[in-house]
C-alpha cells in the first residue's frame, strides 16, 4: 500500500506571527517555524499503519517555498519512506483552488492507495483541501475523522456531528482528513534522523507537474486589500450611581448586543 501525507511548515503557534503589509502573506521573518502539527498526527497514522503492514510505503508531500525543505525533512526523520516538495516562485500566494490542483498533480503522478491530510493548517485553517483533493483525484473523501481503522481495501473512521457520533467507510483508493484526537506524533530519534538523511527527497516544480499558472485565463482568488489590525480601544467604565442597570442595558441595546 501507498500512503501520500500532507505536510506543511507554519509558523509556530506558540511564536509571533506577523502579515507583511505589503504582499498580504506570512511573514516567515518574524518568529520560527514548524511542522504543522496536525500534519505531524497524520504521519503518525500512516506510520502506525505502516508498523503493522510490511508492504506500506509513506511519502511526505509539501508544497512550500524552497526553504521549508529542512522542516519537510522531519517526517522522513519521523519514519516516512520518501518525500515530494514542490517548490515555484509562482505559487507565491496560491490560493486554495491552485493548492489543490499543483498537490492533486503530484500524488497522480507519485500513485496512491490513501492519502492522509490534517483537517485544517494552523495557518491559513482554510480546511477545504482534503475535499477538493477528493474532487480532484474522484475518489471518496472522508473528513474530520477522530479515529482511522486501514483494513485491506478499505478505510474507515469516526466523526462527531451535531449529537452523536457518525461510522464511515470507503473503498480504496480514498482521501481522508484527521483531526487532533489522534494519537501525538512520535519524535524522531537518532537513528531516524541519521537514516534521513539517505531517503529519497524529490523536489519538483510546476513544469515537472505540467501545470501552467496564466492569471489571465485561471481564474485565482486574489487578495485586495491588507491592514494591520486597529489597536484596542478603551472600554467604557459605568459607576453605580444607582441607574448602573439602566446605564448597561442602554449600552447593551446602542451595540446591539441583546
Amino acid at each position: 500500500m501507498k500512503i501520500i501525507v500532507l505536510v506543511k511548515e507554519v509558523p509556530d503557534t506558540y511564536g509571533d506571527r506577523k502579515l507583511s503589509l505589503q504582499t498580504g502573506l506570512a511573514d516567515r521573518g518574524a518568529g520560527e517555524v514548524v511542522l504543522d502539527e496536525i500534519g505531524e498526527r497524520a504521519v503518525e497514522v500512516a506510520l502506525r499503519h505502516a508498523d503493522s503492514a510490511a508492504d506500506t510505503t509513506v511519502t511526505v508531500l509539501s508544497m512550500g517555498p524552497e526553504s521549508a525543505a529542512a522542516t519537510v525533512r522531519k517526517g522522513l526523520q519521523m519514519g516516512a519512506t520518501d518525500a515530494i516538495h514542490v517548490v515555484d516562485e509562482q505559487l507565491i500566494g496560491a490560493d486554495l483552488t491552485l493548492t489543490a490542483e499543483v498537490l492533486a498533480a503530484a500524488i497522480r503522478r507519485a500513485g496512491f492507495d490513501l492519502v492522509i491530510a490534517g483537517n485544517l493548517s494552523t495557518d491559513g485553517t482554510g480546511g477545504m483541501i482534503p475535499a477538493m483533493l477528493g474532487e480532484l483525484l474522484e475518489v471518496p473523501a472522508l473528513t474530520a475523522l477522530a479515529s482511522v481503522t486501514i483494513d485491506g481495501g478499505t478505510v474507515s473512521g469516526a466523526r462527531g456531528i451535531d449529537g452523536g457520533v457518525q461510522q464511515v467507510t470507503a473503498p480504496l483508493p480514498a482521501v481522508i482528513s484527521i483531526t487532533e484526537a489522534l494519537p501525538d506524533a512520535r519524535m524522531p530519534n537518532f537513528k531516524g534522523i541519521m537514516a534521513a538523511k539517505k531517503k529519497p527527497f524529490e523536489t519538483l516544480s510546476l513544469a515537472d507537474l505540467g501545470i501552467t499558472v496564466d492569471p489571465a485565463s485561471q481564474a485565482r482568488s486574489i487578495m485586495v486589500s491588507v491592514a494591520e489590525k486597529p489597536a484596542r480601544q478603551a472600554g467604557i467604565k459605568i459607576v453605580d450611581e444607582g441607574d448602573a442597570g439602566t446605564k448597561l442595558a442602554e449600552f447593551l441595546v446602542q451595540n446591539r448586543l441583546v
